[in-house]
């Protein structure tokens, strides 16, 4: 069973990317997940408890992830929730592993800058997908998100047309 779990904690370990043998690409790090609270008794803030989690971050999400992230980054980290029991040298334990379906910058504390990646295609003979931001997707506004037939639209066209409820 798994659950679906988000995070946010600061990347306590270098983020490490490795090629399995099935030539999937995974990048691994450990995030220190923690609670901070204000005592009105000693006016002073308060650390919790700190929670540490492993986590692996597969395939195109794992190459994107070892090439934006570091340690020390503050991070927002959402996926599925794995514990694991281990033993060694006779001592036992449970590790919490949380398999990434997302991740990113907590912009509460930074900044950070988007830059889109374009897919890989398998082999030489094979086209790669179009990017669905290049010139030949968009509206004739050149925006990719803009909806079709609003290209000359602007805002106050938009503001003073009826509503259709």
């Amino acid at each position: 069973m798994t659950d679906t779990i988000t995070i946010v904690g600061n990347i306590a370990t270098a983020p490490e990317q490795k090629v399995l043998p099935s030539g999937v690409c995974v990048t691994r790090f450990r995030v220190a997940s923690g609670t901070r609270r204000f005592d009105r008794q000693s006016s002073a803030w308060v650390d919790g408890p700190t929670n540490w989690y492993g986590v692996s971050a597969f395939r195109g999400l794992g190459e994107n992830a070892a090439r934006s992230l570091h340690k020390g980054e503050r991070v927002v980290v959402t996926g599925r929730l794995r514990l694991r029991a281990w033993e060694n040298d006779g001592k036992r334990g449970m590790e919490a592993e949380i398999d990434a379906d997302a991740l990113g910058h907590d912009l509460m504390f930074g900044v950070s800058r988007y830059e889109r990646t374009h897919a890989k295609h398998a082999g030489p003979d094979e086209q790669p997908a179009p990017d669905p931001l290049s010139e030949s997707t968009t509206g004739e506004s050149g925006d990719a998100w803009a909806p079709p037939g609003l290209a000359e639209a602007s805002f106050g066209d938009l503001a003073s047309a009826e509503t259709p409820y």
